[in-house]
């Protein structure tokens, strides 16, 4: 199973993990797996490549292992572009694991929950 946590934090976005193997098939055949490291890495690409934030990306291949954080004091368009990036990665995900329930469970760790 895979797990994507997402980090909210004074209701900003800042970061999201991904964690395991879905299970869905043998490696080069997991379509949930696919599905979920496409996305993720069209996020860090669009957030580092195309508009420059330099959002720390980590990856452990051998561990099934991705978190990115955006960095903080981003201009008001960055932010706002930014956000809506997490946001739809987050809704897209959310859709995926309603379908495919046994490979992937979504979280949101909001350190502004009591």
């Amino acid at each position: 199973m895979t797990t994507v946590t997402f980090h909210e934090s004074n209701g900003r976005m800042d970061g999201v993990v991904v964690d395991g193997h879905s299970g869905y098939a043998d490696a080069g055949s997991d379509i949930v797996c696919a599905a979920i490291s496409s996305t993720v890495g069209l996020l860090e690409c669009t957030l580092n490549e195309v508009l420059g934030l330099g959002a720390p990306t980590k990856v452990k291949e051998e561990e099934a292992h991705l978190s990115l954080r955006l960095p903080t004091g981003l201009s008001e368009s960055n932010e706002h572009t930014s956000q809506n990036l997490m946001v739809g990665l987050m809704v897209y995900l959310q859709a995926l694991a309603q379908e495919y329930p046994d490979n992937l469970i979504v979280l949101l760790d909001d350190d502004d929950e009591d």
